[in-house]
This record gives structure tokens, C-alpha cells and sequence, in this order.
């Protein structure tokens, strides 16, 4: 019986964590670029009970079935696919067509500068005329150093990320691609580092100037699955309250007759 109150809580731990996703994704459904996580789980392989501390049959402990021990939270992973692209009209506003990341140049709370990588081009000129994002993070060149532009020119860049001004080419942005994505890993909302055995290549996505790529999530799924997942887990919930009663009633009043 005790059995059966793990495998429920175990289901119920299962669907918080696909609770918790969903509702992240949902959060940043209006995020620029965002791209949206999903959830894994791993069910406990079948064991087999034993009948033990049976002094009325000898010998060794006898089986009594199968019985499944319930379900084990797999690893969220992150959808990578692209999202729909929204025209802005702001020429410093940069999506991304393919595979591949925007560079920027991340200076984290101990003054360090590290490359980040992300979707999201919502960039625009600071007052040293360099091209930053909402956070004040550089856009990286293919020479890995700050774009800087004369803010009282037109801007201009074309499919393969250069940037020019009065038709003359002041820089190319830099962008990056990852042989296996599986050693990208998230940081913050928006921005992805890579792990040890990363493999860096050159990507081939196309820069398209006036537009943004928006979040992947798709909101309308999200609550679908969220109503499924919520249910799911007060099912569970109901069987935990099942078991606590019928051990409460084994408890009190068992023991009288």
C-alpha cells in the first residue's frame, strides 16, 4: 500500500516540474528571440515485490508481482527552433533566418567579459555610438571587437551580417554556430554559453534588418498542456488523500475489531 502513496507522490513531483516549464515559457511568450524548454521523464523500471519477515513459509522471500515504482524527472531540454519574425521598421532591430546566434559581449557583477550568445537582435546605439542590446551588452564583430558607428549616418546591413554606412562596410557581425546543441547550456532568459565540449562553427543564417524574431512558444499549446499537466497532478494529488485515509482508518480502527 505505502508502495502506491510513493508512486503517486512521485507523479506529483513529475507534473510540478511541467508545471513550473510550461509557466516559464508563458512568461516569456513576448520575449524577443526567447526560445521555449521542454520536460523529460523517466519511469522506474518494473521491480518485484518480495513477501518477507514471513516467519510462516520457509525458505527465501517469495515474490509477490510486479509493481512499478513510479516516475522519475527526466532533464528539461530547449526547443531551438526558429520563431516568427515581426517587422519593426528600426533598422537596428536584427533576426536571425537559419541556425546561429548573435554574439555579445557579457560583463558580468566581478567586471569579466565573456561571450554570450543569443536570438534576441533588439539592438540599438549607445552614446559612444556602439550597437548594445537592452542590457548594455556589446554586439561582437567578426574581429571580436565592438561595432562602432557614426550615429548621424544611415545604417545598412545585408544577408551575410555586414554593416555599412554612406555604401562603406564598417563591420561584419559576428555569428556563431554549435556542432551539438546539446552543449549549448541557458543562462538568464535570453543568452547561452557553452559547455566544455563545445564545438564553435560558422553559422549560416541570413541577417534581416527591420524585423525581430519573436519567442517560439506557442501559447495556445502551453495552456493546453498546462490544463493537462495541472489535472494530472491533482489526480495524483486525490490518490495521496486516498492512501492517508485508509491508513488513517487502519490506524484507528483496525486495531477494535
Amino acid at each position: 500500500m505505502l508502495k502506491g502513496l510513493y508512486t503517486a507522490y512521485t507523479g506529483m513531483i513529475n507534473e510540478q516540474n511541467r508545471v513550473d516549464t510550461l509557466s516559464n515559457n508563458l512568461a516569456n511568450a513576448a520575449t524577443t528571440g526567447y526560445k521555449k524548454e521542454g520536460t523529460t521523464a523517466q519511469a522506474f523500471k518494473d521491480v518485484l515485490a518480495y513477501k518477507i519477515k514471513d516467519t510462516s513459509e520457509p525458505g527465501i522471500a517469495r515474490r509477490l508481482g510486479t509493481m512499478n515504482m513510479g516516475v522519475k524527472i527526466g532533464e528539461n531540454y530547449v526547443d531551438y527552433s526558429q520563431g516568427p519574425f515581426h517587422e519593426t521598421g528600426n533598422d537596428f532591430d536584427l533576426a536571425l533566418s537559419g541556425s546561429g546566434f548573435f554574439a555579445v559581449d557579457f560583463m558580468d557583477k566581478e567586471g569579466n567579459c565573456i561571450t554570450k550568445y543569443t536570438r534576441d537582435g533588439a539592438f540599438t546605439l549607445n552614446v559612444d555610438g556602439a550597437l548594445v542590446n537592452k542590457n548594455g551588452d556589446y554586439l561582437l564583430s567578426t574581429n571580436n571587437t565592438h561595432i562602432i558607428l557614426d550615429p548621424t549616418q544611415d545604417f545598412k546591413v545585408d544577408r551575410a551580417g555586414v554593416i555599412y554606412q554612406n555604401d562603406i562596410a564598417m563591420a561584419q557581425i559576428q555569428l556563431t554556430d554549435f556542432e551539438d546543441y546539446d552543449y549549448l547550456e541557458r543562462y538568464g532568459e535570453n543568452y547561452f554559453q557553452p559547455v566544455e565540449g563545445a564545438t564553435p562553427i560558422a553559422a549560416e543564417a541570413q541577417v534581416y534588418g527591420g524585423y525581430l524574431e519573436a519567442s517560439n512558444v506557442q501559447v495556445v499549446r502551453e495552456m493546453v498542456d498546462l490544463i493537462s499537466f495541472t489535472r494530472a497532478y491533482e489526480s495524483n494529488q486525490k490518490i495521496v488523500q486516498a492512501y492517508d485515509e485508509t491508513l488513517g482508518k487502519a490506524v484507528t480502527e483496525v486495531g477494535k475489531v
